[in-house]
């Protein structure tokens, strides 16, 4: 998978389409991640000692080829690609060429 925690996306395709985020968590074995702001969902919280009950809205996770990259610079979505640079494996953005990690 080629999205990380922390980066930041833009969902393509339903309902959310168009909408960007930072990426919370990836999750690479289900091959999903959780984007703030995107699929967000009501989850009704029961009382407990600690916390009062009350209805929370979370983001669920979305799959990871719903979205792409956002590149800040450019304004615009783009692909990702590897390359090894001083025998490191890092990620680079296809369009310009410049190292995201």
């Amino acid at each position: 998978m080629r999205i990380k925690t922390g980066d930041m996306v833009i969902v393509i395709t339903g309902k959310d389409k168009g909408k960007t985020g930072r990426v919370i968590k990836a999750m690479p074995k289900e091959g999903r991640v959780i984007v703030e702001g995107v699929n967000v969902q009501t989850k009704h919280q029961k009382q407990t000692r600690t916390a009062p009950a009350g209805i929370r809205h979370m983001e669920g996770p979305i799959d990871a080829s719903n979205v792409m990259y956002y590149d800040d610079k450019a304004k615009e979505p783009v692909k990702i690609g590897y390359e090894i640079r001083d025998e490191r494996k890092v990620r680079v953005n296809r369009k310009t060429g410049n190292v995201i990690d």
